[in-house]
């Protein structure tokens, strides 16, 4: 048994607690134990989990495993701490809010021989999953992803990092991308941002993706992809799965941590995320360029 912390109690921290309580039977997610949560707040046991210090986090000898669910500015440091200490890492995504952190993180969790897992259940949903199943084979003309959610929190960075789940995505479906150009408008008074980035497969096909937050604004993802031999606009309605996303996440970090994911599998997940980051990177750069 791999004993483990929880390190913040936001959405994520609570169902990070709760799977691990529970984990699903007969998977790599019964090979992790909850040792302790980890919060800036002082709270009372949380599932029947007691609170400890980050010092204890990182010094117990029976905690090996530590999940990083706190505000994204806060992942960095985090995550160097508990490498540092010999913990093995699972964080929610992103793994920082730069390309160079992120390369450095996973040198350093390599060289430590230690697993450094970035969350992404986005691919995981069932609509994605059809979607993915639907476009196989088939060559894209121009694509558009359009999300719309409320207000960004503070402290979640930049909009091509807070929601690159969404870029992810377009990355997963259409290989590496090329970013031409990138604009935000940004209404401070009335919580409002809107970043559009441009951006080009290798086959040189146009994708726009656009982030748009603000009160009022629905949690909508809307696509239109165009193929040559047709569209599609709506996102399809995938086959519901009986276990939830972050424990499908929960057993694949498990099984890393048991070693039954294969070093191509590794290396093709760490380029891709490495990928995103640095699109990010650069989608942040030319809108401060265009800013300027």
């Amino acid at each position: 048994m791999l004993g483990s912390v929880v390190v913040g109690l936001g959405i994520a921290g609570c169902v990070r607690m709760r799977d691990l309580v529970a984990p699903l039977p007969s998977s790599a997610a019964e090979k992790l134990s909850i040792s302790g949560f980890v919060s800036r707040r002082t709270l009372k046991d949380q599932q029947g989990v007691k609170q400890i210090t980050m010092t204890e986090a990182l010094s117990r000898a029976d905690i090996h495993v530590a999940f990083i669910c706190t505000e994204n500015t806060n992942h960095e440091e985090s995550i160097r701490q508990f490498l540092e200490a010999g913990k093995h890492v699972c964080v929610e995504y992103p793994v920082t809010l730069s390309y160079t952190s992120a390369v450095d993180l996973w040198n350093l969790a390599q060289q430590k021989g230690l697993v450094l897992h970035e969350e992404h259940i986005e691919l995981l949903t069932p609509d994605y999953k059809q979607l993915k199943k639907d476009i196989c084979g088939r060559t894209l003309e121009k694509g558009t992803l359009h999300f719309t959610g409320g207000p960004l929190k503070p402290n979640f960075g930049f909009p091509s990092f807070s929601g690159i789940s969404r870029l992810t995505w377009l990355v997963d479906l259409f290989g590496e991308l090329t970013v031409t150009a990138t604009s935000l408008v940004e209404e401070k008074e009335n919580k409002y941002m809107k970043m559009t980035a441009h951006l080009l497969t290798q086959q040189h096909k146009p994708l726009t993706w656009i982030e748009e937050r603000g009160p009022g604004l629905g949690r909508v993802k809307r696509i239109d992809l165009q193929f040559q031999d047709g569209t599609i606009s709506e996102l399809p309605a995938g086959q519901r799965e009986p276990v939830g996303l972050f424990m499908q996440d929960l057993v694949l970090f498990g099984r890393k941590l048991q070693g039954d994911v294969s070093a191509a599998e590794l290396q093709a997940e760490r380029s891709r995320i490495l990928h995103c980051l640095e699109l990010a990177d650069r989608m942040q750069q030319l809108s401060a360029s265009a800013q300027a």
